[in-house]
């Protein structure tokens, strides 16, 4: 645990200093900032603040690349940080941010200045126009429907104990976004009866799954004839990924990764079923539902009745999701990693059938990675698919390589070598997340290979003009791709999926959906120095890729490539 900055010899004079101070005592190391008239008490403690004291500051030219690059720093580190933005006009830039942050249960400590409470008579009173029009009656609200916490500080004293509460909420579990609002007032009131020092405390420690609960689990498994598991994320260390490839091999259990956000297994691990959810669940008589929001759709792959379903997590039943109605046989609260344990030691020893399954398995593993290679070969055409530039992109990628994705790649034409190395956009669909998200992990590991391959669509949400100057200002020297197909054609798509035969379908062009006349998205990152390249056939890609990466390794400075993409129906 760390120490309340008091017990290190300073005290904060002010609410400025010690919120700072009392991020920095939990943990926090970065504060992602985008300052505004209210921040001249929390720069001036900045200034003040002796050395080690604070989150080191960063200024990040856009909101809404400030929360994603907090998101992307805790996937890399699994360590909550802080974002601070201009009162309600930067709380509403930042707010798809923490949407985004919401759904995938990232912990980001979410802070905006507020418009001064007062208009005279006190420090930090009101000096502007601005600080009467930007007033609300209740600004928390643009983002207390996805905050696990929010409070708004009210004496100077408080900054530190609220900042350490505000953390350990934020990354205990079910882990969320936390908000303070800060008014100058006491920002920059002194502190006339310091908090006694004490630690920071931690946040609240894992929950461990009910026996009983594991037993039935373990006897309606050790009877199934085809039981599967279905997860779509794990944890920041990769200890699900482990943890669950040697249950799923012991015990010839299927594992397929639906709607995938934070990849678990390795591609050619024997007991990966791919990324359909209808394809693992055929045949399949016990289904667990392991730490997944969104494991299948009701419409399509809703299981028959006499399939049994297990659903475990940290909240099982996604408290957060005002609807979601799946089948359910039995719901474990636990830490993911904890249930698959105590499933492993309460199941019996493998028997016969085990081995068969897991013979069966392995089979359909090698034959979907035999099908997928085909497939994305097949695709190495002008304009390539989307399975081409997504296998070249894997092939890229060395051992410790990851990639965020944002409608930009397909993961089952790629071969990753374990867990966390893909990460895709959150279900929340807040476009711009990806492209500041990799920057937030280069940051985290500034020596590893980080790709953030994006929609151009995508690209556009990403603010990119602001996304490649903190790129370059912080020296983050991350590889851009887009996969350039010159429209929303997930829009597209779901308009065909709804009225096939409809005139939309049939329209030479279909309205809402085109995103031509593309402008030169090399020359956006050229203005921040990139290294650029345009792409056009696919036998052309893993050459570029080397090239791009080779910059980035020998010039540390960052790369971008535009990738002219196919339109398809199915990526």
């Amino acid at each position: 645990m760390s120490k309340d900055p008091n017990a290190d010899g300073h005290v904060p004079a002010n609410g400025a200093e010690a919120v700072l101070t009392g991020l920095k005592a939990s943990g926090v190391d970065y504060l992602f900032a985008n300052s505004g008239t209210d921040f001249p008490p929390i720069i001036e403690a900045l200034a003040a603040l002796p050395a080690g004291q604070a989150p080191e500051a960063l200024t990040i030219p856009h909101e809404t690349a400030s929360v994603a690059m907090a998101h992307g720093y805790y996937l890399v580190t699994g360590r909550p940080q802080a974002v601070m933005v201009h009162v309600n006009v930067g709380l509403a830039n930042a707010s798809m941010g923490i949407i985004n942050a919401a759904s995938d249960n990232v912990p980001v400590v979410m802070m905006s200045g507020r418009t001064p409470l007062t208009e005279s008579g006190r420090p930090g009173h009101r000096v502007s126009p601005i600080q009467y029009g930007q007033e609300m009656y209740d600004q928390a609200s643009l983002v207390s429907n996805v905050s696990k916490f929010h409070y708004e500080l009210r004496y100077p004293e408080q900054g530190g104990p609220i900042a350490a509460r505000a953390v350990a909420l934020a990354n205990s579990e079910p882990k969320a976004p936390v908000y303070l609002s800060l008014p100058r007032e006491p920002l920059t009131a002194p502190i006339e009866t310091p908090n006694p020092a004490r630690t920071a405390p931690p946040p609240a420690s894992i929950a461990y799954p009910d026996p009983s609960a594991i037993a039935q689990a373990a006897e309606w498994l050790a009877r199934a004839k085809n039981p599967v598991v279905l997860c779509q994320r794990g944890d920041t260390a990769g200890r699900l990924g482990q943890t669950l490839s040697a249950f799923a091999n012991r015990h010839g259990v299927g594992v397929a990764e639906p709607f995938s956000i934070r990849n678990v297994l390795a591609s050619a691990d024997d007991m990966f079923l791919g990324y359909e959810a209808k394809s693992a669940m055929a045949g399949a008589d016990v289904v667990v539902v392991l730490d997944t929001g969104v494991p299948w759709i009701d419409a399509f792959h809703a299981p028959a009745d006499d399939v049994t379903v297990i659903h475990i997590g940290p909240d099982p039943h996604f408290t957060r999701m005002p609807v979601r109605g799946y089948k359910c046989d039995l719901a474990i609260a636990a830490d993911p990693v904890a249930a698959i344990e105590a499933l492993s030691a309460a199941m019996p020893e493998p028997d016969a059938d085990a081995v068969a399954r897991h013979k069966a398995f392995a089979a359909r593993s090698a034959q979907r990675r035999e099908t997928a290679k085909a497939d994305a070969e097949a695709g190495c055409t002008t304009p390539m698919t989307a399975e081409w530039l997504s296998r070249c992109v894997s092939e890229a990628m060395d051992e410790s390589a990851i990639v965020f994705g944002e409608l930009g790649f397909v993961p089952g034409a790629m071969e990753l070598a374990g867990p966390n190395r893909a990460f895709s956009n959150p279900h929340s669909g807040g476009l711009g997340w990806g492209l500041a998200a990799a920057l937030g992990a280069q940051l985290a590991d500034r020596n590893r290979l980080v790709i953030a391959c994006i929609g151009d669509g995508s690209y556009i949400f990403a603010n990119p003009v602001a996304c490649h100057q903190i790129a370059e200002a912080l020296q983050l020297p991350i590889l851009t791709i887009i996969k350039n197909n010159g429209m929303w054609n997930a829009v597209r798509r779901s308009v065909i999926g709804a009225f096939p035969e409809g005139a939309a379908a049939r329209a030479n062009a279909m309205p809402l959906t085109s995103l031509e006349p593309a402008p030169d998205y090399l020359k956006v990152a050229e203005a921040s120095r990139a290294h650029v390249e345009r792409v056009e056939h696919g036998r052309d890609l893993p050459a570029a890729l080397q090239r791009a990466i080779h910059v980035i390794r020998t010039e540390r400075r960052q790369a971008l490539l535009d990738v002219r993409i196919a339109v398809s129906d199915r990526n």
